[in-house]
């Protein structure tokens, strides 16, 4: 009697910790990768008025990596369209012994792809090798045109690497334009923090 009062007491435990352990949750569809920090890659771009989310932002706004973004080009917009990130650059990968000063930590809204084709340098993350040549799992590409990348990067110095947090976007200074087609989003403007989905992803990650 003893052994089988033993025995259950055995399995109930064992039940209640196979209970408590978590599955981990899955964080994008399509095989993208979509964490909410961690290290980037920085460099800027002109021309940021017909975005691939369809909407373009009056404030500093960035395109990001593809297996970010959440889409490929024409597939629409990703489920990164809308979000915010806190963007902070300590280090110039052109200029290794370069130690500062550096510019401004800022925030930036994601307008835009940065796709793989192209841009193997820094957009070129894919499943298979998620990191770029300068070791980033995450590229930003800083639009020029709306001033972020004229207080963001230090004099002569044009890419940095450096670190992203998501934010919320009420830590964003900017304004929304009109839709530029239909089927435009920026939902992640309103949406949770990564994993939680706004516009969601499109089609499979490179």
């Amino acid at each position: 009697m003893a052994n089988k009062l033993l025995l259950f007491l055995q399995f109930v435990a064992v039940a209640t910790l196979a209970s408590c352990v978590s599955v981990p949750e899955k964080r994008a569809t399509g095989g993208y990768v979509q964490n909410p920090s961690g290290s980037a890659s920085f460099t800027h771009y002109s021309g940021c008025s017909q975005p691939a989310c369809g909407i373009a932002g009056h404030g500093y706004t960035a395109a990001i990596s593809q297996l970010a973004f959440g889409s490929g080009p024409g597939l629409g917009p990703g489920d990164a369209c809308g979000r915010c990130f806190a963007l902070t650059g300590n280090k110039d990968p052109y200029s290794p012994s370069y130690s500062g000063p550096f510019g401004q930590s800022i925030v930036v809204k994601v307008t835009d792809l940065c796709p793989v084709a192209g841009n193997q340098e820094w957009c070129g993350q894919t499943r298979s090798n998620p990191t770029n040549q300068h070791g980033a799992p995450v590229h930003f590409d800083i639009c020029e045109d709306t001033g972020g990348s004229g207080v963001f990067f230090p004099s002569g110095h044009g890419a940095l690497t450096g670190t992203f947090t998501e934010v919320s976007c009420s830590q964003w200074s900017g304004s929304d334009g009109g839709a530029l087609w239909n089927g435009a989003c920026i939902k992640g403007e309103s949406a949770g923090n990564w994993p939680s989905t706004g516009c969601g992803n499109q089609g499979t990650a490179p």
